[in-house]
This record gives C-alpha cells, structure tokens and sequence, in this order.
C-alpha cells in the first residue's frame, strides 16, 4: 500500500513538471468539474493529504489558505514539503497500526488508519483523472497513469 503513495508522489511531480508548459492563466482558470482549476487541484490533493496522515498521527490540521499560493512553485514547494514529512511517517508504518481507530476534527466519523490512508490514496488518483480531463481539453497529452514500468515493484 505504501508503494502507491509513492506512485502518487511519483505521478504528481510529473504533472507539476507538465504544467510549466502551460500558461498561467490556463492554470487559474476555474473549469467545470473537480475542485476548481488545476493550480487548486494540485494544492488540494497536497492538502488532504497532509491534513488526513497529520490526523492519523493525533496532530492538529495546519490551514494553509490556497489564496496564498498562486503559482505552480508556490504550490510544488509546499507539496514537498509536506511529502517529506508524509514520507518519515508511512516509512515508519506498521501492519499493527492497520486497525488503529481515528477521528479527526473535520468530520464525525470514526476510521481505521489503514481505511483512511486507502482513501487518501484513491482521493488522488481521483483528481488525476480530473487533471488529465483538463489537459486534453487544452491540448496537451496527460500524464500517463500506469503503476507498471515505474520500477516500483522491482523484484
């Protein structure tokens, strides 16, 4: 499981490698469906992220607003750095923590650490989809979303 967070980490730095080539404005501009534009697709995915493994270690949600971060570096930048820290906790991670019950402040139920680390995983591929929807819709080739050939299960 923990291989498919770094296949989401793997497919994310190529769309913010991508989106150099597109312009600004392209990158604003609100589009229907999904969350809103892709500048604000890629902070969110990077946001939930963070905010769901910050609750399944009992830390408290950080609001960083998106109003802040209007530019693809400004956003690839925060994304690193919370994947670092993303990294230190699910290297550390252990099949006993598997059943382990959360809850967090933003909503009213109760999960296990493995379901919600299952749903941040799916919650990002979700966008992925959305994001290469967009691509096309201006012209350009999305990424490619294959887990096979990116040596991640090298035997």
């Amino acid at each position: 499981m923990i291989k498919l967070f770094y296949y989401n980490w793997m497919v994310r730095d190529e769309w913010f490698e991508l989106c150099k080539q597109v312009p600004n404005e392209e990158l604003l501009r609100n589009r229907i469906g999904g969350v809103g534009s892709i500048l604000y697709t890629l902070f969110h995915i990077s946001d939930v992220e963070y905010s769901w493994i910050r609750g399944i270690q009992g830390k408290p949600d950080i609001q960083v607003q998106y109003e802040n971060y209007k530019t693809l570096e400004q956003v690839k930048k925060l994304s690193d750095s919370w994947v670092q820290e993303t990294k230190s906790f699910l290297d550390a991670w252990s099949n006993d923590l598997e059943n382990e019950i959360v809850t967090v402040p933003w909503t009213e139920g109760r999960y296990t650490k493995g379901e919600i680390l299952r749903h941040v995983i799916a919650h990002e591929i979700h966008h992925m989809g959305q994001l290469s929807i967009w691509a096309r819709e201006i012209g350009i080739q999305p990424i490619s979303a294959n887990v096979i050939g990116r040596g991640l299960f090298t035997m």
